[in-house]
């Protein structure tokens, strides 16, 4: 796979992932709008947003910061999901769902960070 095609790919699997975590979130208690949902929300965006902004750097290690700012946002995102499950704000098959797009889109990220770093 080219890298412009794998990047879309990736790029199309963190869309579909910040829409599936908007939909969730939903259902979440009202007093959590300010909270847990907010928050929630504010990681899904800050995944996709990171890789954009990096994916338009030329410089390696610009790109390489937005790329593990997405990686970690993605880290934040499984904890939160995690609470959210704990919570009963989610329902175990949502929460798998979310967790399984998750692990594709931290593999694909992980191989996107890998050759930018310096050795």
């Amino acid at each position: 796979m080219k890298e412009n095609d794998f990047s879309e790919q990736l790029k199309i699997k963190m869309d579909k992932y910040v829409h599936l975590v908007y939909r969730l979130s939903r259902n979440f208690p009202k007093e959590e709008i300010y909270g847990v949902t907010s928050q929630i929300r504010r990681s899904s965006l800050s995944i996709i947003l990171n890789y954009i902004e990096g994916f338009a750097r030329h410089k390696k290690l610009v790109k390489l910061n937005f790329w593990e700012i997405s990686y970690g946002s993605l880290k934040e995102l499984k904890y939160l999901l995690h609470f959210c499950l704990t919570e009963n704000y989610l329902n175990k098959k949502e929460y798998q769902e979310a967790i399984n797009l998750a692990e594709e889109i931290g593999a694909m990220l992980w191989k996107s960070i890998q050759p930018l770093k310096i050795k």
